[in-house]
């Protein structure tokens, strides 16, 4: 199961960064992260299957 986390609503023009064959974080303008895609996500994060995932350090713009 894959997990797609949008920080924003809306259409996008973004650029994708892929951090290894898993993980990739959609940039868009301005260079802001507006997205996180994670695959095989239930397998690699704790608490995807109940729908609690914990993000730190984070902040919305």
């Amino acid at each position: 199961m894959p997990y797609i986390s949008d920080f924003f609503e809306g259409p996008m023009e973004c650029e994708v960064l892929r951090l290894n064959d898993r993980v990739a974080v959609n940039m868009g303008p301005g260079e802001q992260v507006v997205g996180i895609e994670v695959l095989d996500a239930s397998e690699i994060l704790e608490g995807l299957k109940e729908q609690k995932i914990h993000l730190e350090n984070l902040v919305a713009s």
